[in-house]
């Protein structure tokens, strides 16, 4: 079957958001645009390293290319939920991330899940072949408030380990990593800053969420400093997980 791109290069609102109570939450993002209306499911930790990684992204364009991007932001805008209906097009297995200089806007790319390991320069191209995908462009402003929108609605659920990043009961909760023991799992899929003419090299997650990425073959670390670790051994985006998000 042929690959299906879904491109929003002036969306009207993108969105993170859930469904369900804390402890048995399902998250989307959900872009519109026009007429147009897609919602895509996302596991919590996806979400978390989307935000993350963004808000990196855009730092490290302003840093290094002197590119025009507002601080972080402290309030948002958009507390609306999500519009209905939210049928999701897919599940996402792997995203990419990417600056678009020529229009100053940042490029998100979410990938459905695939059963087969990922051919990873399908990312943010338009090859006929594989997973479907939702491209989504936005300003920097935009970009911004998509990030502070998705913290807030992340913190909404069960707090998180500070040691493990997994959520937090109030019957208790065993932490893999104060017993000395680390699941050797990784994030499956890789979230990849794409640019050749800007940004060169790609950036990949590697286990434990190691965030580092290579610009014009520089190692750069956007915790560098930060001696806590906020990492995370859970494994996302598979194609045989049976559907529960654990605490979203």
């Amino acid at each position: 079957m042929a690959r299906t791109i879904h491109e929003f290069r002036s969306p009207r609102r993108f969105v993170a958001g859930t469904v369900g109570q804390p402890g048995d939450r399902t998250f989307y993002l959900q872009v519109s645009q026009d007429t147009r209306l897609m919602s895509v499911e996302m596991e919590k930790q996806q979400v978390l390293i989307l935000a993350d990684r963004l808000t990196y992204l855009l730092d490290e364009v302003r840093r290094r290319f002197g590119t025009p991007v507002p601080p972080e932001a402290d309030d948002i805008d958009d507390v609306s939920p999500l519009e209905n209906p939210i049928d999701a097009e897919f599940r996402v297995g792997s995203m990419g991330l990417g600056w678009d200089a020529e229009a100053a806007s940042v490029v998100i790319e979410l990938l459905a899940v695939t059963e087969q390991p990922l051919d990873e320069s399908v990312i943010l191209d338009d090859t006929d072949e594989g997973p479907d995908t939702v491209r989504v462009f936005l300003s920097a402003d935009e970009a911004r408030e998509f990030s502070a929108r998705s913290m807030r609605v992340i913190a909404a659920g069960r707090p998180l380990c500070p040691l493990c990043n997994q959520p937090l009961d109030a019957s208790g909760h065993i932490c893999a990593r104060s017993n000395g023991y680390k699941r050797d799992a990784v994030f499956s899929r890789s979230l990849e800053f794409v640019d050749p003419d800007v940004l060169a090299g790609l950036a990949r997650l590697v286990p434990g969420f190691d965030s580092s990425f290579t610009v014009d073959d520089e190692v750069v670390d956007p915790h560098d400093g930060d001696t806590s670790d906020d990492g995370d051994d859970s494994d996302h985006g598979t194609a045989d997980r049976d559907g529960d998000n654990g605490d979203r």
